[in-house]
């Protein structure tokens, strides 16, 4: 007997309709609270719904804690049993699920593990705020999920950026400025914490003179959370005055670039000096990024190869 959820309704699912076939994995994705526990337990005949129906087989529940059984059974629910699994116990786990597969049980896999979904699942259900967001064909659901993702990290790296301070654990210079505030900057043009791999991005860093200084030049660089430098520049590379300023004058300088990074952490160091290297102020690391993506890139640079390729006798 198939797998069914005729118009079920126990918080936080609502109405939900969806089916699975025998002989199938369906990898279930989605944010915690989207009701994917709630699904599992009401395939495993663990909970009643409130309102619809549910058409299942004799379940089998494995919650997080428990032991991996994955003897034949027609249904077998998984709820992030496999992340206490070494290498070896997830390649066995990854076979026996194959056989059960193809015996005709019917598999429901709860994970956040998208290499895991991406190997077993046949189908993926995408299940956002108690509803079926999308369902098909695994690669397609989680680059769909990913996007997903980026969007709302992005979207908390602008609530979240008010409450970053700029900190150095390494400040020097001789004083005669003082930089003030740094902001990075998305492309429409608020503050934020978080980048999109690929988007129009600025560095906005405000500098206020407590000397004259003839020929200041204020800097920055980008370095990974390793330290590794990824990205430096300056006013007087760019060749851009800031000078003379006077005692007391505030200056903003805004670096703007398409912020071509791979997904991960990174942190700013600034400084403003004199164009011979002498510092006014320099903050080593004193504000932390990340960039988000909607696809996996290993490195630092996203360079957005075009991949082509032709057939040659």
């Amino acid at each position: 007997m198939a797998l069914a959820f005729r118009r079920v309704t126990r918080v936080p699912l609502l109405d939900f309709d969806a089916a699975a076939p025998d002989g199938v994995v369906i990898g279930v994705i989605g944010d915690n609270g989207s009701g994917k526990g709630t699904l599992l337990h009401l395939a495993a005949g663990l909970a009643k719904p409130e309102a619809g129906e549910v058409e299942h087989p004799p379940a089998r529940f494995l919650g997080p804690d428990d032991a991996l059984d994955l003897s034949p059974a027609p249904l077998i629910a998984v709820e992030h049993t496999f992340g206490y699994l070494d290498a070896f116990e997830r390649h066995r786990a990854m076979l026996e699920l194959d056989q059960r597969r193809r015996g005709g049980a019917t598999i429901l896999l709860v994970s956040h593990d998208e290499g895991l979904i991406s190997r077993v699942a046949d189908e993926v259900w995408w299940l956002h705020q108690g509803r079926l967001a999308g369902r098909g064909d695994p690669q397609e659901m989680l680059s769909a999920y990913r996007k997903h993702v980026a969007e709302r990290v992005r979207a908390w790296g602008q609530t979240a950026v008010a409450n970053r301070a700029m900190t150095s654990q390494w400040r020097r210079g001789d004083g005669r400025a003082e930089i003030l505030r740094i902001e990075t900057i998305g492309e429409n043009g608020c503050p934020t914490m978080v980048w999109r791999s690929g988007e129009l991005a600025a560095v906005k860093v405000t500098v206020r003179f407590r000397e004259a200084v003839s020929d200041p030049v204020v800097g920055i660089m980008i370095r990974t959370r390793i330290g590794l430098n990824v990205y430096g520049t300056n006013t007087e590379l760019e060749r851009l005055k800031l000078g003379p300023c006077a005692a007391g004058e505030t200056l903003a300088i805004t670096f703007a670039f398409r912020c071509e990074l791979c997904p991960q952490e990174y942190a700013l160091t600034v400084a403003s000096h004199d164009p011979d290297g002498l510092w006014h102020d320099w903050l080593e690391d004193a504000v932390a990024f990340s960039v988000a993506d909607t696809r996996y890139t290993a490195g630092v640079a996203n360079l957005r190869a075009h991949v082509s390729f032709s057939r040659r006798e």
